[in-house]
């Protein structure tokens, strides 16, 4: 058996937002499947995943190496290659499983923005809902109905996939999504990532006064 080290290959703002969003996923499912007084919740908890998305996304270009997307992103050469030979080009992401973080991220996305001007004409209505045309407010609100589908279809998707490797290939994917830490081969010589703190404290804080600017500014009515 070949020696073995571990290396940090999760930074910790990627770690804390992993499971940040999966608080806050989870708490929009229950919370708009309820309905009724919960709505607020299902809204609070949609600013809070806006906030997230944002801070994601730019923490994909200054963020620690496996963070960034052009890390992990990889073309489909990449993915055949994974596909015949299971052996990932990096510690981070591999080629199958960057395609379902941009999936989850893409449908999130979509869903927190069309979450800004639904209207169902009970309860749930977004504070941009009156800036938009009611053509808009109307596709919108039918895309956010749907999309959740789409969205719990990729997480129980993700989640598969976590088992498969977890249980089948023998790799750590939780425990290193805790501590950050994987370990690989001594002879491997991918280095260990590091992130910018202080470019994880001013991003945050940079998107979480405009995610409070959009609800102060724009109120529901």
């Amino acid at each position: 058996m070949s020696a073995q080290k571990k290396v940090r290959v999760w930074d910790f703002p990627t770690r804390l937002f992993h499971w940040l969003l999966l608080f806050t996923v989870a708490g929009r499912f229950a919370t708009g499947l309820s309905g009724g007084s919960w709505i607020i919740w299902h809204e609070r908890f949609g600013f809070f995943a806006l906030g997230l998305l944002a801070f994601r996304l730019l923490w994909g270009v200054f963020g620690g190496r496996t963070a960034q997307f052009r890390h992990f992103v990889r073309g489909p050469g990449a993915i055949v290659r994974y596909l015949k030979t299971g052996v990932s080009p990096t510690h981070g992401h591999n080629p199958l499983g960057a395609l379902s973080v941009l999936a989850i991220l893409a449908a999130l996305i979509v869903q927190v923005c069309t979450g800004l001007i639904v209207d169902d004409d009970i309860a749930n209505k977004g504070p941009l809902a009156d800036k938009v045309s009611g053509a808009w407010v109307s596709l919108a609100t039918t895309i956010h109905r749907m999309n959740k589908w789409v969205i719990g279809g990729l997480i129980a998707t993700h989640l598969l996939a976590i088992a498969y490797y977890t249980f089948v290939k023998k790799e750590k994917l939780v425990s290193a999504m805790v501590s950050g830490d994987k370990t690989v081969d001594a002879a491997e010589t991918e280095p260990a990532t590091a992130s910018n703190k202080t470019a994880a404290f001013s991003i945050a804080i940079v998107v979480a006064a405009a995610t409070y600017w959009l609800v102060a500014v724009f109120p529901k009515t």
